[in-house]
């Protein structure tokens, strides 16, 4: 039985993230991310201006004057979402921690999916495959997969996001939507990445803390490695230990910008500490432009 605090935070969630995707999400999703083609849905008499290539010739000379086949969206998608649950994701400087920005993330675009009849999927990953929720339509199965993403317990730290890459391969035979949620804190996953994007449409969220980006000036401070517990204390009062880090920061978000710039990986940034649903908004604006 799931204990009634989950279920209220489960319904908190739902509630929040369910204006956000009534108000201003549903329309971008489901402009951007198209079906599988188009389905025949039924014949009209000609009108003038219709494309000749669309007349039914065999109804057309049954009947005596032109008719058009009318063609409708084939809607129904896969959505996968690709969670990183290692031991970075519960580090967190502000009010929430990577993993519960990530959690209402997820709810975000699970139920837009669910508005448009879509299928989702979840996989947990850390240094090994964690979860696996095959896709299915409705509500009840969004809030299960809510509820998995809120409070699975891994059993790893480590992250292996090559591992989860080739694991959607191998899982999702046919073409799907897969976000990818993750702070890519990794090394490795260049041909995977490559592999899986070819196949899906896939886009990388990219999740950030901002004292991943730069160091406050207060003095000696103990820093833990969330994944391998390496420790050690510095001393942020100097100026130049703090220039270092962020300049290193600044390296790592450039050198991974230009890996999704080389494979053609869609990527949107993201922070603990704003709002996630107006980059995500304005992301979909940009490809339902570049579509048109």
């Amino acid at each position: 039985m799931v204990p009634r605090e989950i279920l209220r935070k489960v319904r908190r969630i739902e509630i929040r993230t369910r204006r956000i995707v009534d108000e201003t999400l549903a329309g971008g999703y489901h402009s951007v991310f198209k079906g599988r083609g188009m389905e025949f849905s039924e014949v009209r008499e000609y009108q003038v201006g219709d494309d000749v290539r669309t007349i039914d010739w065999n109804v057309t000379s049954r009947m005596g004057h032109p008719y058009v086949k009318k063609y409708v969206e084939e809607r129904e998608l896969t959505v996968l979402l690709a969670v990183d649950v290692s031991g970075s994701s519960r580090f967190g400087s502000t009010a929430q921690a990577r993993s519960e920005v990530v959690a209402e993330i997820c709810a975000l675009l699970a139920f837009a999916a669910a508005r448009n009849n879509d299928r989702v999927g979840l996989l947990l990953f850390s240094e090994g495959i964690e979860k696996y929720v095959p896709p299915r339509k409705g509500r009840r199965h969004v809030l299960r997969v809510l509820r998995e993403v809120l409070y699975h317990e891994p059993a790893g730290r480590g992250t292996n996001i090559a591992l989860a890459l080739e694991t959607v391969r191998r899982l999702q035979r046919r073409r799907a939507v897969v976000f990818v949620l993750s702070d890519f804190l990794a090394e490795g996953f260049e041909r995977p990445l490559r592999l899986a994007s070819r196949f899906h449409d896939l886009v990388a969220l990219v999740v950030r803390d901002p004292r991943e980006a730069s160091l406050p000036a207060v003095g000696l401070v103990g820093l833990e490695d969330a994944e391998t517990g390496e420790c050690l204390v510095v001393d942020t009062s100097q100026a130049g230990l703090r220039e270092r880090f962020r300049q290193a920061a600044e390296a790592r978000a450039a050198r991974l910008d230009l890996l999704f710039k080389k494979l053609a990986v869609d990527a949107v940034e993201l922070w603990t500490d704003r709002a996630y649903d107006r980059p995500l908004v304005r992301f979909f604006a940009r490809r339902a432009r570049l579509a048109r």
